[in-house]
Parts: structure tokens; sequence; C-alpha cells
């Protein structure tokens, strides 16, 4: 029964994957012939200053990303998870970011935070007029603030669905020992959400290395190298300067990075992932 899957995933995912690592030690514009060049395009992008601030970006986007979506996500997927029929209305309200695309988000976000005719001169609020895409120290910021607005409603289903599964009667014993909201949340939501949080943080923190049209879109890349993470740093490596060898090597530095990190939150969550969680309560 797994046959047809390994045949798909041979074919579409390890063979393509193993002409890039072949290409990343070759010349190639993209047009010509390929020719062998060795370690070269591998010894050009990674003593690349450029290269090391795009993996300084894309470290600083994961984490702060992580540290956004997070708490939010799981605040709003316990909110939700309640049978009140006015959360059941929230929650599609929540969702609607998702479902539009990341180029579409892009765009708006371009035009609201534009200073001349955006919402600091809709709303006439001059705080509002700043140069939010055009300054380095703003940028960075306002493209993990874009992020979290697009991607927060899926994180929290996720969490919506974790918080469900726990029985009810771990809340009805909670209550009756006298336990409050807060001591309920800590003590019996959190612990149960466990092998949620990992889910979630593993699609988080790889999915973040892969916002390469929101940021192609929202700021190119710039102001200067500001948000010019390593995916887009592939992308421009690879067709605007015709390095295919050298983007090759980034995309196999983007491949072995995201395995490590999803292989290390998987540690995270123990050996035997598929056990129960109240195991031990």
């Amino acid at each position: 029964m797994a046959v047809p899957a390994l045949l798909f995933f041979l074919v579409f995912a390890i063979i393509p994957l193993g002409g890039v690592v072949l290409l990343s030690f070759s010349n190639w514009n993209g047009l010509g012939a390929i020719t062998w060049a060795g370690l070269a395009s591998w010894t050009e992008i990674l003593t690349s200053p450029v290269t090391i601030n795009a993996l300084v970006v894309t470290a600083k986007v994961i984490v702060y990303s992580f540290l956004v979506q997070t708490p939010i996500s799981m605040l709003l997927g316990v909110f939700i998870a309640g049978s009140q029929k006015y959360r059941a209305l929230l929650a599609v309200l929540y969702f609607v970011p998702l479902l539009l695309s990341s180029a579409a988000v892009a765009i708006a976000y371009k035009a609201l935070l534009d200073p001349n005719f955006g919402l600091a001169q809709g709303l006439n609020i001059p705080a509002l007029a700043q140069n939010w895409l055009g300054n380095p120290d703003l940028a960075l910021f306002v493209v993990i603030f874009v992020i979290a607005w697009q991607f927060v409603p899926f994180h929290t289903l996720i969490y919506q669905g974790g918080v469900r599964q726990i029985p009810a009667s771990l809340y009805e014993a909670a209550e009756i020992d006298g336990a409050g909201r807060i001591k309920q949340f800590f003590h019996i939501t959190l612990p149960q959400l466990k092998y949620t949080i990992i889910t979630s943080s593993t699609l988080m923190v790889v999915g973040s290395l892969a916002y390469f049209d929101l940021v192609f879109v929202l700021t190119g890349g710039g102001p200067g190298y500001s948000t010019r993470i390593l995916p887009l740093h592939m992308y421009l490596t690879g067709f605007e300067a015709n390095a295919m060898g050298a983007a090759s090597a980034l995309a196999v530095i983007l491949v072995v990075i995201g395995l490590t990190l999803a292989l290390v939150l998987q540690r995270l969550g123990g050996k035997d992932r598929s056990a129960s969680q109240l195991e031990g309560l």
C-alpha cells in the first residue's frame, strides 16, 4: 500500500534533491552548458557576507515568529475551544487571513503601510506615517507582524483541536479541588498540549524557511539586506545573478537546516509520541 507514495516521493523529492546537490558543484547560468566547478560555488556561498547576513536574518525570523505566534495561537486556541456560539463565529473570523494568498496579503499591507496614502493618511494618524518598509530598523519587524497576522489562524486551529481532546473530567476534578482558570491552564491545559506544541512548533519553525513569496512582494529583501532571508537570497542568486550552482548550494543548506530543526523539535516530543498524555497522572 505504501509503494505508490514511496514512488511519488522518490520521483518528486529524492531525485530532484539529488540533482540539486550535483548542480551545487557546477557552474551554470541557467541557459548555457553546465560545467564542473568542484567546491567553487560552496566556497563562494559560505564565505559571502550576504549569505551570512541571510542566515542571521532567517534565524531572527524563525525565533521572532515563534515567540510571537506561539502564545497568541495557544491563547486563541484555548479561547475558541469553548462551546459558546459566539466563539464559533470568532473562530471563522480568525481563520479568514489564512484563506488569502501570501502575495495578496503582502500587496495589501504594502499599500496600507505606505506613509503617503496608507492608513496614516486614511485615518489621519500621524504616528502611523512611518517609513515602515524603507527603514532597516523597522522592516524586519513589519515582516514578522504580517507573517503572524496570516499564520496565527492556522496554529490557532491546531491548538483548538488539541484543547478539545483534553478530557473534561480533568477540569471537573480541578474545579472540585478549588483550582481557578489560571491554575487549570498551567497545570492541565499546558501539560496536555505537549505534543500539540511540538507539532505546531515544527510546522512554524520549518515553515519560516518558506516565506519567500511574502517577503519578496512586501520588501524584496530590502532595504539593503535587512529582510533578505535565505530562500529569497537563493532565488536572487539563481535568477538575478544567474548563478545556479551557488543557488543550488543555498538550496541544500536550506534543506539541511529544515531537516535539522524538524528532527530536534521531534526529539523534544520524546521517543514515543503516540503514548497517551494522561499516563502518569
